[in-house]
């Protein structure tokens, strides 16, 4: 594998957590929102990505890049509250609230942050090392 390849994958990497980053921080700033009608409701949503390590290993450690195929709305339930004297309630008094559990969210932003964070020192690592291999060439 050259070091193009880790740059690349590095790099596919930071912008894949940064999806994720993204998407948690939507899921949290929405999670105490208010809604009258269960398909208004904002539900919690998820980045896939592709996994590729079994076709990594067919290619002999070639390389693959971070792909984020799409984003998806969880499918866990929607709170319902009973609150007939909420502006926001339907005809029968509920509210429908979002199924973020911000503590999940505040997880998976922990750990998209330590993802990219770790892309980033592959890339700083790797940038010396083109650096060290050019002073090496210069020498000769």
């Amino acid at each position: 594998m050259t070091l193009f390849r880790v740059m690349d994958i590095a790099s596919t990497g930071m912008s894949a957590e940064n999806v994720r980053l993204n998407t948690t921080a939507s899921n949290i700033a929405n999670a105490n929102s208010v809604s009258s009608s269960y398909e208004d409701t904002y539900k919690a949503r998820h980045p896939v990505f592709a996994a590729e390590l079994q076709r990594a290993a067919q290619d002999q450690g070639a390389g693959k890049k971070v792909q984020v195929m799409g984003i998806v709305e969880s499918n866990k339930p929607l709170q319902v509250e009973y609150a007939p004297g909420n502006p926001m309630a339907d005809e029968n008094g509920y509210i429908y609230k979002p199924n973020v559990n911000v503590v999940e969210e505040m997880a998976n932003m922990l750990s998209a942050s330590k993802g990219y964070e770790t892309n980033v020192q592959v890339a700083d690592t790797t940038k010396r090392l083109f650096r060290r291999v050019l002073q090496i060439g210069q020498g000769r």
